[in-house]
């Protein structure tokens, strides 16, 4: 552990002082949550340790922030309230993500200088007290700039950090929900997931997020759609195969909007997650078992039975020892799951896996459809699924086994003597 990830790390959120009538404010709903709730929650998620708000006596601000831990900077008890370590000040409309907000929290600065992000600044100090006086005197982002800028000399910019986005008129908020939704890809996603499913997921989680659905209620809800494409698929009709088709991938889509609404909600949860994960393995189930009795029904044979029963068995196979290997682990913490198929160790061989693991099949079983073929996916899967389950267990018990050289042996092709 580094020095910096010892050092505590505190974010204090202060008004912007003087702002146009209309303009947003700190109680102002984003996406479902108000402005400086949302701040507060990504902060907590993004690892500070303490967070304080500079507020007044009558600070509408209060009310938004209950039951998020954030803590109203106790003036009268300033200099014992700011320990050392890094120090962050943003404005309390600011609008930040756990991943910004992380990038600020760890950014290397020079320690004791003031470093300027937009409207707030960043600094690293051995010697806090000073800057605590400030806050006990100070209520806006600019009054406490002054303040410190007085004792602190000036720091260089902050490197690959961009600067903050703080709203002061209401025309920025489709800007504010585009980089909050950009924050939610997953640097996991398939080329067509990225380029097609999650920009049509993000559009809706848009529209559903200020709504009372929930991320389990568009688990439930995607995992229908998906059940509903099997019944489709189960007949080699072709009308029946274009609707499971547009069905299973209407579910694909569908399905990235649970975890969305969840991260950008902070509504994470392993009931949650575990829905999620079994709910899309039932799926997968149903699927290949009605592509395995339309195939059958469509050729009149039965050997198109083995393949969906060695489909099924994989999928089975791996969805069990993905959820003993890589999630179980946490069942105690709080928060999501491990979804990846290995928890501590990443190589060449566990990128593999992950990459089979992506649903961009999903596509090419609604390009099949459309020649009322899709089951011929069937093939594919009855081989793709147990070699997965095969290629988890192989590294699984190389980790195990063959330590940390071993594992990097394995996946890069090395031989072992």
């Amino acid at each position: 552990m580094t020095a910096l990830e010892k050092a505590a790390s505190t974010l204090i959120l202060a008004d912007c002082g003087t702002t146009p009538p209309g303009a947003p404010t700190p109680g102002t709903v984003l996406l479902g949550l108000p402005l400086a709730r949302r701040t507060v929650l990504a902060a907590r998620r993004a690892g500070f340790d303490r967070i304080y708000v500079l507020a007044g006596e009558n600070d509408a601000i209060r009310p938004v922030l209950e039951g998020t831990g954030a803590l109203v900077f106790p003036r009268e008890a300033a200099e014992a309230a700011l320990p050392p370590g890094r120090i962050v000040l943003l404005p309390n409309r600011v609008v930040a993500g756990p991943q910004w907000l992380a990038s600020l929290r760890e950014a290397p600065v020079q320690p004791g200088r003031l470093h300027a992000i937009g409207e707030g600044a960043v600094v690293q100090t051995d010697e806090p007290v000073p800057l605590a006086r400030a806050l006990a005197h100070a209520s806006t982002t600019s009054s406490v700039l002054a303040a410190w800028g007085a004792v602190l000399p000036a720091g260089l910019p902050v490197e690959g950090v961009a600067p903050s986005l703080a709203m002061t008129d209401a025309a920025q908020i489709p800007a504010a929900e585009t980089l909050l939704l950009q924050g939610l890809v997953k640097k996991e996603d398939g080329l067509l997931t990225r380029l097609i499913s999650r920009k049509i997921s993000l559009a809706v989680t848009r529209r559903i997020a200020a709504t009372r659905i929930t991320p389990n209620v568009m688990t439930l809800l995607t995992a229908t759609l998906g059940l509903a494409a099997a019944w489709s698929f189960a007949s080699p009709a072709l009308g029946r195969q274009i609707a499971g088709g547009m069905l299973f991938l209407l579910h694909s889509i569908l399905d990235g909007c649970d975890g969305e609404l969840a991260r950008l909600k902070f509504q994470e949860s392993r009931r949650g997650g575990t829905l999620d994960f079994w709910g899309d393995n039932v799926v997968h189930i149903a699927v290949f078992s009605a592509f395995a009795i339309a195939w059958s029904a469509a050729n009149g044979e039965s050997w198109p039975l083995l393949l969906g029963a060695l489909a099924v068995t994989g999928t089975i196979l791996g969805a069990g020892f993905v959820y003993t290997y890589a999630m179980r682990p946490r069942q105690a913490a709080a928060g999501p799951l491990l979804t990846t198929v290995s928890p501590t160790r990443r190589s060449r061989l566990t990128g593999i896996l992950d990459a089979v693991a992506r649903r961009d099949f999903i596509y090419l079983v609604a390009v099949l459809s459309l020649f009322g073929k899709g089951y011929w996916f069937l093939a594919a899967a009855a081989v793709g699924t147990p070699a997965f389950f095969v290629a988890l267990v192989v590294m699984a018990l190389v980790s195990r086994f063959g330590g940390p050289a071993a594992a990097t042996r394995a996946s890069s092709g090395e031989s072992a003597a």
